[in-house]
C-alpha cells in the first residue's frame, strides 16, 4: 500500500519556524517531483512548493517564497518543508503530494499561526 504521511505540523506564533516531514512508503518517490500544497478553510486547495526528481530545482508560490524551503532525502523516500517567519495567513492543512501524474496525497497536518 502507498503511502505519503505528513507530520510536524502544529501551533506557532507569528515569526515562527516549523519544519513538516512527509515519509514515503510502499513505493520510491525518489523519480518523481514532489509538492506541497496547503488548504486554509473556506479556500481551495493552493500550490506552495514543488522539488524535482533529482533536487536540483525547487520553485514556489509568491506568497511564501524566501521563507519556505523544500528539499528531500532520496534515501528516507522522505520530502521536508522547512517553514519560517510564519503569518497568520499561512494557517492551514499541508498536504504532501508525489507519483507518476501526481496521483498520490497525504491525509495532511495541520498548521496555525496565532499568538
Amino acid at each position: 500500500q502507498v503511502q505519503l504521511v505528513e507530520s510536524g505540523g502544529g501551533l506557532v506564533q507569528p515569526g515562527g519556524s516549523l519544519r513538516l516531514s512527509c515519509a514515503a512508503s510502499g513505493r520510491d518517490f525518489g523519480g518523481d517531483n514532489m509538492y506541497w500544497f496547503r488548504q486554509a478553510p473556506g479556500h481551495q486547495r493552493e500550490f506552495v512548493a514543488v522539488i524535482t526528481k533529482g533536487g536540483s530545482f525547487t520553485n514556489y508560490a509568491n506568497s511564501v517564497k524566501g521563507r519556505f524551503t523544500i528539499s528531500r532525502d532520496t534515501a528516507k523516500n522522505t520530502v521536508y518543508l522547512q517553514m519560517s517567519s510564519l503569518k497568520p495567513e499561512d494557517t492551514a492543512v499541508y498536504y504532501c503530494n508525489g507519483g507518476t501524474s501526481g496521483e498520490y496525497w497525504g491525509q495532511g497536518t495541520q498548521v496555525t499561526v496565532s499568538v
